[in-house]
């Protein structure tokens, strides 16, 4: 089968213009990720480049597919020039890097934590991980290969993750819906959780 990161650059490309910087993170034992930065006005999104490049394998499985199985990369879109945001290159990389690391497959719904803020001084210690097929179009491969999904990440304070274990994601959106909660605010408070 072709390289698919190429395929998935020129995706990312097509849907959020050129990047205008490039950090690449490397762990040991897997392979390269690299993070993408894309400027839309006042909206910086950081996409990952790397986590699709192998199926994401299900844990309890003997032997991996290389070839089935889901594919993914991950976006995450900020306000700029409020925080420090460019400092999430790193946590993005290792949260990309998740599935070939701990054998963890990402999908809509999932929660993933970082361990620590995102970036310094944010809030947020985890990401929320929403369905693909908005900003960035599912990118189909040939078959028998799941396509590429573009995951979109939405941050998390960590009483909004407690919450979302007891209540589940769909609750968790509900109430960001309900509050009018700006999720692209790199300092934004916890919606209320009563």
């Amino acid at each position: 089968m072709a390289d698919v990161l190429p395929l998935v650059e020129a995706r990312l490309r097509t849907a959020l213009g050129e990047p205008d910087a490039r950090a690449a993170v490397t762990f040991l034992g897997t392979d390269r990720i690299e993070v993408l930065r894309f400027t839309d006005g006042d909206v910086v999104r950081y996409a990952t480049l790397g986590m699709s490049a192998q199926p994401m394998a299900d844990p309890a499985a003997v032997l991996a597919d290389p070839v089935k199985g889901p594919r993914a990369e991950l976006v995450l879109s900020v306000r700029g020039g409020v925080a420090d945001t460019d400092k999430v290159l790193r946590p993005l990389a290792v949260l990309a890097a998740s599935p070939q690391v701990e054998g963890v497959v990402v999908a809509p719904g999932a929660s993933l934590d970082v361990g620590g803020p995102l970036w310094p001084g944010a809030p947020f210690t985890s990401v929320l991980v929403a369905e693909s097929g908005g900003l960035v179009e599912d990118l189909e491969l040939d078959a028998p290969a799941d396509p590429v999904r573009f995951l979109p990440l939405l941050p998390m304070t960590p009483n909004e993750a407690a919450w979302k274990r007891v209540h589940g994601a769909q609750a968790l959106q509900e109430r960001w819906l309900t509050g009018g909660t700006d999720l692209r605010d790199p300092l934004r408070r916890s919606v209320s959780l009563d």
